[in-house]
């Protein structure tokens, strides 16, 4: 948790932002595993409560009257029972003086707020919900059906939180620096003992249990395995086999919630082949073109497409591809080895507040995304860079069976595909590279003391003298 400041400032700020009315920000409660006492762990807040709110306790609920300037921390006091079971914890007054608010509710107060605010046809604003129990809540207090409420969230609100999450300031920076050095101890793990023989499971759960040693989480379920070709490969009990590579996706989260998230793809048996070093290499060059193009007022959407471009260029001198360039970019051709944005948005969420939904997240009038284009329709940041973001920096080749399949029987793109060589390559899997780059004055930067070996070299040389 940052100073009691940093916390009243955020809240002044959000009220100019919004204007008017009352504003409702719900955090999370603890949800059950497979019975009520059994939740997952560990308890995960909400992350714009905690933006504006700092408090990782269950249960609360944030009510900032901008009309009146008040604010009230709404929450139950646990009883004997529970402090039997967990050990005592902070009046939920305590929690608020903490935070710098005022005034301080049983649960019971938020139906009155809400009555009241109703009959004198006051705004309520509140953010779209993800979680069913507040579904429920809200429906009960509101009297909003769960299928309406994402379109009857408050667009003035959603507006005013993505303007002040997205640029990082120098205490957020200092949070996912953490998270990115645990980062760097998780994959350099992975790499020390990648090998044959070794289970996926047992490398990913290694992994993790480095987040968890550090005082942290992961920020994502880890994804490791020989089958980069899938995007969100959960790893499995199939032991890793030489001459194949395997994609290791993994991140940190540290205790006040702030994420990193990288990809790395790594030889099993410790060194590249040719073909793969050949696919690596363009990953590299599109990897390290974003490095060079990034900077305030640059659209991302345009970096996107820059790696496009570069990508068919050299998939073309391997013979994967054909024709012209920019119509081959323009037809979505390229998709059949990158089907995903370039990156995200960072910060509290690994997917930076992804729950206000990508298009206002991620975009804005002049960088719409095109959703009827496979691949484009997946690119999840477009916006112009400003001072302050982090961004992902993920580009990838992929060669999926299934989609060569489908490609080749529609002849979808026929003429910039070289579906014959295609076939050869059903059985390569995937290469990904992935940094967390935070956007500066000038250009940007990676967050993080140390850098995890991308280099192919490197990543060689590491696993030599590491194993």
């Amino acid at each position: 948790m940052f100073n009691k400041e940093t916390y009243i400032n955020r809240r002044a700020e959000l009220k100019k932002l919004v204007g008017d009315g009352i504003i409702l920000l719900f955090g999370n409660n603890e949800s059950p595993c497979n019975y009520p006492a059994n939740t997952y762990y560990p308890f995960r807040q909400d992350s714009t409560f905690l933006y504006y709110f700092g408090l990782q306790r269950d249960g609360l609920v944030g009510v900032i009257d901008i009309d009146n300037d008040a604010e009230t921390l709404v929450g139950d006091d646990i009883d004997i029972e529970d402090i039997v079971w967990y050990g005592a914890v902070d009046s939920v007054s305590h929690l608020a003086a903490e935070v710098g608010v005022s005034e301080s509710a049983p649960m019971s107060a938020l139906r009155t707020i809400c009555n009241e605010a109703l009959r004198m046809k006051r705004t309520i604003h509140f953010l779209p919900p993800y979680r069913y129990d507040i579904k429920l809540q809200l429906f009960d207090l509101l009297g909003i059906h769960p299928n309406q409420q994402r379109e009857s969230a408050s667009l003035p609100l959603i507006k005013a939180v993505v303007k002040m999450r997205s640029s990082k300031t120098a205490e957020e920076i200092v949070e996912m620096e953490k998270a990115a050095e645990i980062g760097y101890l998780m994959h350099t793990t992975a790499m020390k003992l990648i090998r044959p023989g070794v289970t996926e499971k047992y490398v990913a759960g290694q992994v993790d249990g480095i987040a968890l040693s550090h005082g942290a989480h992961h920020s994502f379920p880890t994804i490791f395995s020989q089958h980069g070709e899938i995007m969100h490969g959960s790893p499995s009990c199939v032991p890793l086999e030489a001459g194949r590579i395997v994609i290791c996706d993994a991140g940190a989260e540290t205790l006040s919630g702030y994420a990193s998230d990288n990809t790395r793809t790594i030889p099993v048996n410790g060194k590249f082949t040719q073909r793969q070093l050949d696919i690596y290499t363009i990953v590299e060059e599109c990897h390290d073109l974003v490095l060079n193009e990034a900077r305030p007022g640059v659209r991302y959407m345009d970096c996107h497409f820059a790696v496009a471009r570069h990508m068919t260029d050299r998939l073309k001198d391997l013979g994967l591809m054909k024709g012209d360039t920019e119509e081959a970019v323009r037809a979505g051709a390229h998709a059949m080895f990158f089907p995903h944005g370039l990156g995200h948005m960072m910060g509290l969420d690994v997917h930076d507040m992804e729950d206000l939904d990508q298009i206002n997240v991620g975009f804005d009038e002049e960088t719409r995304p095109i959703l009827d284009q496979f691949g484009t329709n997946c690119l999840r940041m477009g916006r112009r860079l400003e001072e302050g973001f982090v961004v992902t920096d993920e580009p990838g080749i992929y060669f999926i069976p299934a989609l060569i399949d489908d490609w080749r029987k529609s002849g979808h793109c026929a003429e910039f595909l070289n579906f014959d060589l295609l076939e050869t390559y059903k059985d390569f899997g995937g290469v990904r590279i992935e940094d967390d780059i935070l956007i500066t004055k000038d250009g940007c930067r990676f967050l993080g003391e140390h850098r995890i070996p991308y280099r192919p070299k490197d990543v060689e040389e590491y696993m030599k003298a590491n194993q």
